[in-house]
């Protein structure tokens, strides 16, 4: 990767969102320019031995412009947030990325068919790692894995997992790769669905949205359990050699506790007969957010032909929500 052509991307994007930590030894807080922020990555450019004057408008959500000089050894940004100003003098542009487990990771914004739309959550920031800062930071059952985003019948045309506003729209959505259709015929063989592997060979010859609903019904079907639950254990297992946030010691431990307690309901449904998964919902690390820790259960239900399931969710704040 390249800083300044990184940087060079947000500001086309108009995207300028600064944090201010402080840990510089020469006591000036460590200026950082926001590149790619989600559950698997926290990522940052780092503006070295830097300065800042003008009005930072945090808040600001209208047009921005920039431009950039060097003088007298040191880079000069402008940027221009409306009427405000702000400048930063820096000597140089450095990278900082932090990967994060991701694999246990859940928000329940949309209902119905929940475990699939936290797998199509997964892969699209999956995915965005993959093409925002490059194969480097993904393993390679991940490099693999991101194609599913361009299959429809998995991704956000059937089952997105966040309100319509908030989705980034693909160029041609409902294409799907060869290489997003390979990935699935080898799920589907491995887990030997000959049903959907056959379906699969004629939606490579007819690509057409009406037979991507048809897949992706059968995606929630009991008979097809095995490719999603396969699918859902190789991302789990390919990203559980990242790390997993901290937010200090006394909320670690009060984490901890949290999920000493789901744990315990977890077990108490084993007993009843009923299987369930935990997911965690939780800010980020670095750049603070406003969003607080949660766990999620989601436990699986009896369906005759769907597979369905029951959402739990427990906070720090109640025992129980």
């Amino acid at each position: 990767m390249d800083a300044f052509v990184m940087l060079q991307e947000l500001l086309e994007q108009e995207q300028f969102e600064l944090i201010f930590l402080e840990r510089s030894i020469s006591g000036q807080p460590d200026i950082r320019l926001v590149y790619l922020m989600n559950d698997a990555v926290e990522s940052f450019l780092v503006f070295h031995n830097a300065r800042m004057t003008g009005e930072y408008r945090p808040d600001y959500e209208g047009e921005i412009s920039a431009s950039m000089s060097f003088e007298d050894m040191e880079y000069i940004l402008v940027v221009h947030q409306g009427d405000s100003v702000v400048t930063i003098f820096f000597e140089d542009l450095l990278t900082d990325v932090h990967l994060y487990n991701y694999g246990e990771i859940g928000h329940f914004w949309m209902k119905d068919y929940e475990y699939l739309r936290q797998l199509e959550y997964r892969l699209a920031i999956m995915r965005d790692k993959y093409d925002y800062l490059g194969e480097e930071y993904c393993t390679p059952e991940e490099r693999k894995l991101a194609m599913l985003v361009d299959f429809p019948p998995l991704n956000y045309c059937c089952y997105p997992a966040v309100p319509e506003q908030y989705i980034v729209p693909r160029v041609e959505p409902w294409v799907p790769t060869e290489e997003a259709i390979a990935v699935m015929e080898k799920l589907a063989a491995e887990a030997d669905d000959k049903g959907l592997l056959k379906i699969l060979k004629n939606y490579r010859k007819h690509p057409k949205p009406y037979i991507a609903k048809k897949i992706a019904a059968m995606l929630h079907r009991n008979a097809h359990a095995k490719v999603v639950d396969l699918l859902d254990e190789k991302l789990r297992k390919t990203v559980s050699g990242y790390k997993k946030r901290s937010f200090g010691e006394e909320m670690d431990v009060r984490c901890q506790q949290l999920m000493h307690k789901v744990e315990e309901r977890r077990q108490q449904l084993q007993k009843e007969g009923k299987d369930s998964v935990i997911l965690r919902e939780e800010p980020f690390e670095i750049a603070k957010d406003s969003i607080g820790y949660q766990i999620h259960l989601m436990i699986w239900e009896k369906g005759i032909l769907n597979r369905k399931v029951k959402i739990e969710s427990y906070s720090l704040e109640k025992n129980k929500e």
